[in-house]
């Protein structure tokens, strides 16, 4: 994909004429919006329940949720249902999606090593993850990581000095925090717990924010 091509791609095409979940989910299996798609094994659309009060979204699968086909399904997954639980959050009430519907990587050896989507790959995958909120109708959407949070709330947010805070967007309230993978590469065990401890605060704030916005 050219990043100065001046006709960018999108996944608009693809998306079906009914919104709701289900036949986005089925649609977005022939999604070819960019080239990610000719590497992955599958897509991997987002799960949780319609409406849902809070809204996950991450960068792009990992090599476990491409072989699965769910979202969150590998180590970040798992860390990420620890710091719900601590956070007083049923995972099972959330919905949790990615940016990038398909996992893009390079090899090293006969590993499939993770490779950051470039700007024109998120901006192509857009038309799906507008499609996810308007279906879930959310109260509060969690970006994890600068790849959504950037995707949402513009190319010049910085985790580091927003994050944890609440911003309006046409998508309805949206807060940002860490992502679970960065955690876990994380060598110190003293950063990488209090990393973890300011996770699961994050995800407090949005619970609270949810429950005072509740419908």
């Amino acid at each position: 994909m050219n990043l100065f091509d001046p006709n960018p791609r999108s996944a608009l095409e693809f998306l079906p004429p009914r919104r709701d979940l289900s036949s986005l989910r089925v649609a977005a299996k022939d999604c070819r919006g960019c080239d990610l798609y000719r590497q992955a094994t599958q897509v991997v659309f987002g799960v949780g329940p319609a409406p849902a009060t809070i809204f996950l979204v991450g960068e792009q699968p990992g090599d476990r949720e491409d072989m699965e086909g769910k979202p969150f399904v590998g180590p970040a997954g798992k860390l990420l249902d620890k710091c719900l639980e601590s956070a007083g959050v049923d995972r099972g009430k959330v919905y949790i999606t990615n940016a990038v519907k398909h996992f893009k990587w390079e090899p090293r050896g006969k590993i499939r090593l993770h490779k950051k989507p470039n700007s024109l790959e998120v901006a192509a995958c857009r038309p799906w993850l507008d499609r996810e909120i308007a279906a879930v109708r959310p109260l509060i959407i969690v970006c994890l990581g600068a790849t959504a949070a950037q995707d949402l709330l513009g190319s010049d947010f910085r985790l580091t000095k927003h994050r944890g805070e609440v911003f309006p967007t046409s998508n309805g309230p949206v807060t940002a925090t860490i992502h679970p993978s960065a955690i876990l590469r994380m060598p110190e065990p003293d950063a990488k717990e209090a990393e973890i401890a300011s996770l699961v605060s994050d995800l407090k704030v949005a619970a609270n924010y949810a429950r005072e916005h509740s419908r």
